[in-house]
């Protein structure tokens, strides 16, 4: 495509592949995925139906704010004695309590993660050094011939001080915010960095 455009996305068909979307909105799906990432891969790793995962998840569900509401929400009506025995593992719980158990501390943890975004602001900064980002053009099987870039491909920047902003943004669903983060950062590519304003996807490492 030609730079006006990337300027007027659509005008040559760019529009016609839903895929095909600007790299802020891309960036804020990139780290919606890496905080999931870091509530799953971050949390208890033993079943539920075993005793050290059932322990597990009650130590955190009667010892973090929260944790009664959260299962209550999940149906657990059991008594403060029964509740006592399932995180001493002195008794197990049956499967439909068991597994609403896993259901409240899955959502609690979401909400504790999701609460304190710093923690993913430290993990992409990482002590200044930053995350790489991979950078997918968008499918151009849907532009227009003769207005195609045979030299569009994978590209990778490393993403530096911009993660504060972005985790802030993406928490506040503030689209521009990002949008203009997006635009800050490809301008490492030079004079290509337009071809890169809109994406199909953005992989960040972490």
């Amino acid at each position: 495509m030609s730079t006006d455009g990337w300027r007027r996305f659509g005008a040559y068909g760019a529009d016609r592949d839903p895929g095909n979307i600007h790299g802020g909105d891309a960036l804020g799906q990139a780290l919606e995925d890496a905080l999931e990432r870091m509530i799953t891969e971050g949390g208890i790793k033993s079943a539920v139906t075993t005793r050290r995962g059932l322990m597990a998840r009650m130590r955190y569900l009667t010892t973090h704010q929260g944790g009664p509401a959260a299962l209550a929400d999940a149906g657990i009506t059991a008594t403060p004695a029964t509740l006592r025995a399932w995180t001493r593992g002195a008794r197990r719980p049956l499967p439909a309590n068991a597994e609403a158990i896993d259901t409240a501390y899955w959502n609690l943890r979401a909400h504790n993660v999701l609460a304190s975004p710093g923690a993913l602001k430290q993990h992409l900064n990482r002590g200044g050094r930053g995350t790489a980002i991979e950078i997918h053009p968008i499918n151009q099987n849907v532009v227009l011939e003769t207005r195609r870039r045979e030299n569009l491909r994978v590209r990778r920047i490393q993403g530096r001080y911009i993660w504060d902003d972005a985790v802030d943004a993406m928490a506040a669903g503030d689209g521009a915010a990002l949008a203009a983060i997006w635009i800050d950062a490809i301008q490492e590519l030079d004079s290509d960095w337009g071809a890169y304003t809109y994406v199909s996807h953005i992989g960040i490492g972490a």
